[in-house]
């Protein structure tokens, strides 16, 4: 955890912004795999970590915005627990440490929320991605389950939001913290890395790496010679000579915040002539992007130049044609790259995803584009101080997509389909790195990772 001060002055920020009513904010609890005592490991929810810091389950936080009483609801263990799990801190010291002084057994959370329904006071829940905590909140509302994120408080997710989003410099401990099991990942797996074994042996030994230094993975590794596929978390391919892999993983912090990086290299230790060319695209557009960063520019207007660096490079390769911000402006490239540039990164590898990307990325003075490609752009508003942000760029050659294009004849003007169709089986390349928004411009957090062709070559040598 944080000092107590810090979930202190984070809770009462949140009630003043939020202003009335009560705010529910329900911990996660154990999630069984295939029976009851048999479990997953256990994560906390991300926002009950921030404001609450207690990360085990079975609580609930319940905050008074009129009246400032705060209440951690939870049952201290029993001898029978014990015996199997251990001794355990009791709730009252556990809230004590998050500055807490009211503490009640969970089942007694019903007559707050009963009190507060029949008085017709609002209680306040951020939308839900788990079924458990659904039909919790439905017994305690009244709301039916599959309907409850319809009636999450638009208040708290925007009050929430306005917190989280910006980091301290103690938040950035934390993420160049798990930035540095990142550079010992992804290290690691260039040096393994070469034809003849199975994907899934590097990335067991990356996720060996992880738990050995007592983390996780903040979220499953992505190692795949087909990488093309955005988010393939297969293992089963067998790596051979000539073949480019993909790594896209991270890890959390002992407070768990995420580490986010991508890098892509030869199986062989050596890139062909294309693949260093389409390399160098991709890194020189993630430069340039990062290059831009700072206060005051928009996100969405960063993606649009890494676009056009990509579509340059590719143009002049021969795959597209045309002037490059026409063909941009169409959206033409995103056969090429069909995602968006970036997103938050914090006590989720996807900051805040949960209370809902337009909430987060978007606001009344950007909207989300409905354009392929460009409608994946997970953030597009203007960069403030506090703000960290992955900067992932990519060129994918994905078969379907260019079969549907070449068959609708889909922006014939601008891409050489023919010698695309050639390429169909090359993979794709990302690469990726974590971004802090400073007062005076941008800082990439973490140990340098190689990402130069001269210095992957070395690394995978």
């Amino acid at each position: 955890m944080f000092d107590t001060e810090t979930y202190v002055n984070r809770r009462h920020q949140l009630r003043e912004r939020v202003a009335s009513g009560l705010i529910l904010l329900p911990g996660n609890n154990e999630s069984p795999m295939n029976y009851t005592g048999n479990t997953f490991e256990f994560r906390q929810d991300s926002s009950f970590l921030y404001y609450v810091g207690i990360d085990a389950p079975g609580f609930a936080m319940l905050i008074d915005c009129e009246s400032g009483e705060e209440i951690l609801y939870g049952d201290d263990f029993t001898v029978d627990d014990i015996v199997w799990m251990g001794p355990q801190e009791k709730v009252v010291d556990k809230a004590r440490r998050s500055g807490i002084s009211k503490t009640a057994p969970l089942h007694r959370i019903s007559e707050k929320t009963e009190e507060a329904l029949k008085s017709k006071r609002k209680i306040h829940f951020l939308p839900q991605y788990r079924h458990d905590n659904m039909m919790w909140l439905s017994k305690l509302t009244g709301i039916r389950s599959h309907m409850i994120n319809k009636y999450s408080s638009r208040e708290l997710i925007l009050a929430i939001a306005a917190q989280r989003t910006f980091k301290t410099n103690g938040e950035i401990d934390q993420i160049e913290q798990a930035l540095e099991i990142s550079y010992e990942m992804n290290v690691l797996a260039m040096r393994m890395t070469r034809p003849g074994i199975y994907e899934r042996e590097v990335s067991a030994a990356i996720e060996g790496l992880v738990l050995s230094k007592g983390s996780y993975p903040s979220f499953p590794i992505i190692f795949s010679i087909h990488g093309e596929t955005l988010h393939n978390h297969g293992h089963d391919n067998l790596m051979k000579s000539g073949d480019i892999v993909v790594l896209d993983s991270g890890a959390e912090s002992s407070l768990h915040y995420a580490s986010d990086i991508t890098r892509t290299f030869p199986v062989s230790g050596k890139f062909s002539g294309i693949q260093r060319d389409i390399y160098q695209i991709v890194l020189d557009s993630q430069l340039g992007a990062i290059d831009m960063m700072k206060p005051g520019r928009a996100y969405k207007e960063i993606h649009l130049h890494c676009s056009e660096i990509i579509a340059r490079g590719m143009k002049d390769l021969g795959f597209l044609r045309g002037d490059v911000k026409e063909l941009v402006a169409a959206g033409a490239h995103a056969i090429f790259f069909p995602h968006g540039l970036g997103h938050l990164l914090g006590l989720d590898v996807h900051d805040m995803e949960n209370l809902g990307e337009d909430y987060i990325g978007y606001d009344e003075s950007v909207r989300r584009s409905d354009q392929f490609g460009l409608a994946y752009l997970r953030f597009a508003k203007v960069l403030k101080p506090g703000l960290v942000i992955t900067v992932e760029p990519g060129i994918y050659f994905i078969p379907e997509l260019i079969h549907q294009w070449r068959e609708e004849k889909k922006f014939d003007q601008f891409i050489n389909y023919e010698k695309i169709w050639e390429m169909r089986h090359f993979g794709g390349i990302r690469i990726e790195d974590d971004v802090l928004i400073t007062e005076q411009g941008h800082r990439v957090l973490g140990i340098p990772i190689p990402k130069s062709i001269e210095e992957v070559e070395t690394h995978c040598a």
